[in-house]
């Protein structure tokens, strides 16, 4: 498996090796020994999430709150999305900045997002599959959101903003500024 890392600490682009012939192709996506030799810690995953999202859908910039905080390995199954992770963790040389990747099936990247990022992406093709991983169970009372056109965070997503689909309880997010100022 190859990697790539950032330069956000822990944030890891990582490409799993694919083996092609005349059946079709054949990928290891996620071996536990070889992804903590990578991340250098011991993760353990406890649920698998898969979204399906036709073009234009923005979900996010999501998180959750301690205790409940996530890791998270992101991959697409199929189409193409441009995944966006905002750095939260307040003691960080990178907070507040964000990180953008385009994942697809094309070019197998996965994306490692460690706990203290708000997560969030836009499918880039209709029927697009996002398949992720995460380390701790969903809490929906701890589930929060950062606005995805945030002023402070000046993410572009490369599409016009009334062209995006974006549920009701994404559209409320809180600002950057908000989740700032909060302890």
């Amino acid at each position: 498996m190859n990697y790539q890392t950032t330069t956000f600490d822990g944030l890891i682009v990582l490409e799993p090796e694919v083996f092609k012939d005349s059946r079709g192709r054949f990928e290891e996506s996620y071996n536990q020994s070889k992804f903590e030799k990578i991340i250098k810690e011991k993760i353990n995953f406890c649920q698998d999430n898969q979204s399906v999202s036709k073009k234009n859908v923005l979900r996010g910039l999501h998180y959750q709150e301690h205790p409940f905080e996530q890791s998270k390995l992101i991959k697409v199954i199929h189409g193409s999305i441009c995944d966006v992770v905002v750095d939260l963790r307040k003691k960080s040389n990178t907070f507040g900045q964000h990180f953008k990747i385009v994942l697809s099936k094309e070019n197998n990247l996965q994306l490692f997002v460690p706990k203290g990022f708000a997560h969030g992406f836009l499918s880039l093709q209709e029927e697009t599959v996002v398949s992720y991983k995460v380390d701790n169970f969903y809490n929906q009372k701890s589930e929060k959101c950062i606005k995805f056109d945030d002023n402070t965070l000046k993410i572009d997503w490369g599409i016009e903003k009334n062209k995006i689909i974006i549920s009701e309880k994404d559209r409320h997010g809180i600002s950057f500024l908000e989740y700032n100022m909060k302890g």
